[in-house]
């Protein structure tokens, strides 16, 4: 698999990254083990998880299995501290404590002693500087090697990056992970603009629409989809409303015509627009990472992706120019 550099840093990854939110959950450790045995085999680095995902139990998986297939220095891996659910509520806790806290408990749990790629989950109530300056500090004792930051809007995202810069030695902001599909392009008018001005990676999360441009959902709620479970019913909702309809119908239609899958043009699409340095698909099964491995060598014609655009919310600016 072809490989990407992150931002302005030394770091590369395969331009696909294996998410695993669904680890230990949705996803049990032999379903995991035949994914990241795939994904490994295709070339692909980039691992991502965190601390909050299965309330560990995906940072567990991902050190166990890494350890039995002895590719530890082959492959990326990306976490994520600062945000845990307890008793069912979404908590941010971004302290330099309790960041601290969560990268002891990552390397315990993902039996390595240093992360490749460390990211503050979410913007929190602690001061930013405090924030960053936990990241210096993993940085300095060597259990870091780079770090990231995931769902900072724009001015977050800068805010962070320009106080990194500030003094030499601080340690830079090298990546951003923020949702971005054809149905959640909010990116391109903040985000995305911070990461090209300051040089950094960006690490589009659900770039399938929360699996609704799979088509899957287009008849209903299939048994056995997130949307029909409990607790993942409330994050697909959103995606399927009307209005979200005719994205999915262009994206069935395109990948008709190109003799591909729905979820392989959706793909595509994030995968080559600008900006992106690798997309994280959160396959839950080998045969839903397989169609997304096999398109390595292929690439949207032009004029599908800008009709693509067009019909998701307009020209990407990136791109015209």
């Amino acid at each position: 698999m072809e490989t990407r550099q992150v931002g302005c840093s030394g770091l590369r990854v395969s331009r696909l990254g294996l998410g695993t939110m669904t680890w230990g959950r949705d996803t049990p450790a032999e379903n995991a083990h035949a994914l990241l045995e795939m994904f490994c085999e295709a070339g692909g680095t980039l691992i991502d998880t965190a601390a909050a995902y299965g309330a560990g139990d995906a940072e567990r998986i991902v050190g166990r299995l890494v350890r039995e297939l002895g590719n530890r220095d082959e492959v990326v891996i990306a976490t994520k501290a600062g945000f845990v659910i307890r008793d069912g509520k979404r908590i941010v806790d971004t302290s330099r404590r309790a960041l601290l806290r969560d990268l002891d408990g990552s390397l315990r749990r993902l039996q390595s002693d240093y992360i490749d790629l460390w990211q503050i989950h979410a913007w929190g109530k602690a001061p930013v500087e405090e924030s960053l300056d936990a990241i210096d500090y993993a940085v300095s004792t060597g259990r870091v090697r780079y770090a990231g930051v995931s769902n900072f809007v724009g001015w977050q995202t800068a805010q962070a990056a320009t106080w990194q810069r500030a003094f030499p030695g601080r340690t830079p902001v090298s990546s951003v992970q923020v949702e971005y599909s054809l149905l959640a392009r909010r990116a391109e008018v903040e985000v995305l603009p911070a990461v090209r001005a300051f040089g950094m990676g960006f690490l589009p999360w659900s770039p399938l629409g929360r699996g609704v441009l799979t088509g899957q959902y287009r008849n209903g709620t299939p048994r056995g989809s997130r949307a029909a479970t409990d607790h993942f019913a409330w994050f697909v909702e959103p995606y399927l409303e009307p209005r979200s309809r005719g994205v999915v119908e262009a994206v069935v239609r395109a990948a008709d015509g190109l003799d591909l899958l729905p979820l392989q043009v959706a793909l595509l699409w994030v995968r080559d627009a600008p900006g992106v340095t690798a997309p994280l698909l959160g396959a839950r099964t080998a045969g839903q990472l397989a169609p997304a491995l096999a398109i390595e060598d292929q690439t949207l014609p032009r004029e599908i992706a800008s009709a693509l655009d067009d019909v998701s919310g307009g020209p990407n600016a990136a791109r015209v120019n």
